[in-house]
């Protein structure tokens, strides 16, 4: 990604979304109005789809099979990036162009894509990985549908990918989908023990990210996750005292000389690809080095930016808990 590393942040630090229902489909004109307020229309029900790779793979745990994507698709290792979640790299064809914001408009063109779908940031002009230079291009072969990836809780934005894959045929009805719903609820419920178990102990939890140059604390009310972990489960996540008055004030960024301003029992990091890992942190970095948490290795992982969809965050939040429960014992 070639924004600047705030850019880059401000877009991963959310993961939620949030808009109208889709219109009722018969035989004849599809349609679906997306959180941008756009009434979507095609000729007919899209069968070749295109998609970010969060939004591909939430779409995928649904039952909608995707035939492109864009976006952070593999890891150096060859692995399916977190990002893209259940995707199977060897099944779709990545778009995905040199720059952020970027497509490969040959290879798209190529797909006969009759729908394209990426989260939408009211603060960002076009859509996430698809800026709208680019989406001016695309949508001369295909319409384009954003789901918003902020100020809404998780819930309510898988909901609306729930409602988008309906329109598209997907069974959301399914027995898979109502398994993974209960493993939702599931999961919830133990995030809800350990929040109440952290809050009777007066502990909290501060998230963040990190580049080189900066570190950065998350603010939970601007990250539908986070925020819907503390409203509606109790996780105890610490809101910074000075968020950033540009980019929509999803974070803190602070230097690393201030990287101690916060001294949480637990520290909640940022796993995607550019954001640095907690051994990166540390190098160079008396100040953050200090702090209790990373003295004694309580450090627990944030997908920031996961499909949304009940299996997907079924499996993160069990995760979550998994390793709280091993931190907090130390």
């Amino acid at each position: 990604m070639r924004r600047t590393v705030a850019a880059v942040l401000l877009l991963g630090l959310v993961a939620g979304c949030g808009g109208n229902a889709p219109t009722e489909q018969g035989s004849g004109q599809w349609s679906f109005k997306d959180d941008r307020g756009k009434e979507v229309t095609a000729p007919k029900r899209p069968e070749r789809v295109v998609a970010q790779v969060s939004a591909a793979g939430a779409l995928k745990d649904y039952g909608i099979n995707v035939v492109g994507t864009f976006g952070p698709l593999k890891r150096a290792d060859g692995t399916t990036d977190p990002e893209a979640g259940s995707i199977d790299p060897s099944k779709v064809t990545d778009v995905t162009g040199p720059g952020y914001g970027e497509i490969d408009f040959e290879k798209f063109a190529a797909l006969n894509a009759d729908l394209v779908v990426a989260g939408y940031y009211p603060e960002v002009s076009g859509l996430w990985h698809l800026t709208a230079e680019f989406e001016e291009k695309v949508l001369k072969v295909a319409p384009t549908v954003g789901i918003g990836q902020s100020k809404i809780q998780l819930p309510d934005g898988i909901k609306r990918f729930k409602e988008l894959a309906k329109s598209l045929g997907a069974d959301v009805e399914s027995a898979k989908v109502k398994a993974d719903e209960e493993a939702f609820t599931k999961a919830a419920d133990r995030l809800k023990a350990i929040g109440k178990k952290m809050t009777d102990a007066k502990q909290k939890i501060q998230v963040i990210g990190a580049d080189p140059k900066l570190f950065y604390v998350a603010v939970p009310a601007r990250n539908p996750d986070l925020d819907w972990y503390v409203e509606e489960l109790g996780l105890p996540l610490l809101t910074p005292e000075k968020p950033d008055t540009e980019g929509g004030g999803y974070f803190q960024s602070l230097s690393w000389e201030n990287s101690g301003t916060y001294k949480e029992h637990v520290i909640m990091w940022d796993t995607r690809q550019h954001v640095l890992t907690p051994e990166q942190m540390k190098e160079g970095h008396p100040v953050f080095q200090g702090l209790p948490a990373v003295q004694a290795g309580r450090f627990v992982e944030w997908n920031a930016v996961a499909p949304l969809s009940y299996s997907s965050y079924a499996g993160i939040m069990n995760k979550l808990a998994d390793q709280l429960d091993q931190v907090l014992a130390k």
